[in-house]
């Protein structure tokens, strides 16, 4: 076969992965209808391959078992929802305050980005379960030594997307700006910040979403509350069909704060959130 008579890598690289909508089908009914029913299918299927094949509870209990579970111990696993969600909030700020200075000092200058990017690869390195005891050790066993394993799970892709939105910036934006004098902090915040704000919010939710995976670790590690917390000691006393519906709820709470993410780039920067989807 002649190279003219291959077809376009692209064109079959783009249709494997176009969705395509079927048509006559309203928005609601793509976006919504259909993962619940997948979801409804599920359930279905699980509840009956438990019963049809007799699988123990304290293994694998059927979803009906977790749901009572989890109307029955409501108030309970509303605390530890309450302590697990302190723990992210207050890690993922975190990784928010110094992910964006971090982040203007690598762009700054190679020098800067030299000397800092080795201590980024080191924080990433350090397996965060083996340096939770140590934390704890340095800084007590409380809320801080979760804190800070959240913010260190949190904060590296945050850091190489904003730094990645603020070299983006393309070079006739930025020599237009130094024509008409702007000084590097005009040239930050009125041209380069404003076009990394798409970079931004993806870094934001992929921050978000490892806010969770970090604070469930530290709670694994070092807690007296927390869904990680529940998982473990539920676990431990054979209380299965209470392990799955702390991660149940932990799973939907990542996805509420991922849409959180997403709701304030569509509010605040609907433009941004266009280019995205783009």
């Amino acid at each position: 076969m002649s190279s003219n008579d291959r077809p376009d890598e692209s064109a079959i690289s783009s249709s494997a992965i176009a969705i395509v909508k079927p048509k006559g089908m309203p928005p609601w009914m793509i976006d919504i209808g259909m993962p619940l029913l997948a979801m409804i299918i599920l359930l279905i299927i699980w509840e009956a391959a438990v019963h049809g094949f007799d699988i123990p509870g304290y293994i694998l209990p059927p979803p009906s078992a977790i749901g009572a579970e989890m109307v029955d111990s409501y108030g309970v696993i509303f605390g530890h929802t309450i302590a697990t969600s302190r723990t992210i909030l207050f890690g993922f700020i975190a990784s928010i305050i110094v992910s964006l200075p971090l982040a203007v000092a690598i762009t700054s200058s190679p020098i800067m980005a030299n000397t800092i990017y080795p201590f980024l690869v080191l924080t990433q390195s350090i397996p965060k379960v083996a340096l939770a005891p140590i934390l704890v050790v340095i800084m007590g066993a409380n809320e801080m030594p979760r804190v800070v394993i959240t913010f260190l799970v949190a904060f590296f892709p945050l850091v190489l997307s904003v730094a990645a939105g603020l070299q983006s910036v393309p070079a006739e934006l930025i020599e237009l700006g130094r024509a008409c004098r702007a000084s590097r902090w005009k040239e930050l915040m009125r041209i380069r910040l404003p076009y990394a704000v798409p970079f931004i919010f993806s870094g934001l939710k992929a921050a978000i979403t490892l806010s969770v995976v970090g604070a469930v670790v530290a709670e694994f590690v070092n807690a007296d509350r927390g869904l990680g917390y529940l998982i473990v000691t539920s676990t431990a006393f054979f209380e299965v069909p209470l392990a799955w519906a702390a991660l149940i709820v932990l799973s939907v709470l990542g996805i509420v704060l991922f849409q959180a993410v997403a709701l304030i780039e569509r509010i605040a920067f609907p433009w941004a959130a266009s280019a995205e989807a783009q």
